[in-house]
């Protein structure tokens, strides 16, 4: 249900916005991951019925990490569980990045105008670049037909999620502005220009039926997506080498999910 899903951002970017001193940061910041655990629990009921088990797998696996992170933030609550001298405040910062990069985009998932503006204004780059690369193609609506073969642009192939994703990474590090500004520029437009391009070689080796009858599954599937891997890859290692704090991140994210699970294992 939609309402699961804005309760939990809405807690969460409470708890982002409340002072640190403020003792009820932390078990609004756990109610946020409890309520988003829910959330991702709901998900395998669909993935189930289109038989895509690797989804299953792990929309569970994120249900059960926002519940660890619960836990450590209720603790952190209690007084039970206190950070090391040094350590970045590891639970703080998955919340700031969650909660961030959820206000990005969320709103285009859930709210049709958003979503049909994020649509079109994409479609037009596309067609601009098809044109200036003298391409041929036409549009009707977010549909792109071209030598006769259509493709339709969805929410999927704005990069929207991958946007997302870093803005939240970026903006919940303490850090200078000229480096969280320096992480945004090797990050969000480098990632919409490349998702561009990405559209326009799927639309084209589609239109040229470059590798057969098969040529949209091969582009898309394959080829674009892997594409899309690498790119992501080398772009998070550039954001990582200006800011380090998000490795920091991940990597205490990762000790503090084997610890909690070690304690859980030792009570059953």
């Amino acid at each position: 249900m939609l309402i699961i899903l804005w309760i939990s951002i809405s807690l969460m970017l409470l708890s982002a916005i409340l002072s640190g001193k403020n003792r009820y940061k932390r078990v609004i910041g756990a109610g946020g991951w409890t309520v988003f655990s829910i959330h991702w629990l709901q998900q395998p009921f669909h993935y189930i019925a289109i038989d895509d088990y690797v989804n299953v797998a792990l929309t569970i696996a994120m249900s059960i990490f926002c519940l660890l992170i619960a836990r450590t933030m209720y603790l952190q609550y209690t007084n039970r569980y206190t950070p090391m001298e040094g350590e970045i405040d590891i639970t703080y910062m998955a919340t700031n990045a969650i909660a961030i990069g959820s206000v990005f985009y969320f709103p285009f998932a859930e709210i049709s105008a958003l979503k049909e503006w994020l649509i079109g204004m994409v479609t037009n780059n596309i067609m601009w670049t098809l044109n200036m690369l003298g391409f041929s193609a036409y549009r009707a609506g977010n549909m792109i037909t071209y030598n006769g073969h259509t493709v339709e642009i969805i929410l999927g192939c704005t990069a929207i999620e991958s946007i997302a994703l870093f803005m939240g990474l970026i903006a919940s590090v303490n850090a200078p502005m000229k480096k969280l500004l320096s992480a945004f520029m090797v990050s969000v437009p480098v990632i919409y220009i490349l998702n561009i391009l990405r559209d326009v070689f799927v639309v084209v080796a589609y239109g040229e039926m470059w590798f057969g009858p098969n040529s949209f599954e091969i582009a898309h599937h394959m080829i674009a997506k892997a594409g899309s891997g690498v790119a992501l890859f080398v772009i998070a290692y550039m954001v990582m080498r200006i800011l380090p704090e998000i490795l920091e991140l991940i990597d205490g994210l990762w000790n503090m999910t084997t610890e909690q699970i070690n304690k859980l294992r030792k009570k059953v």
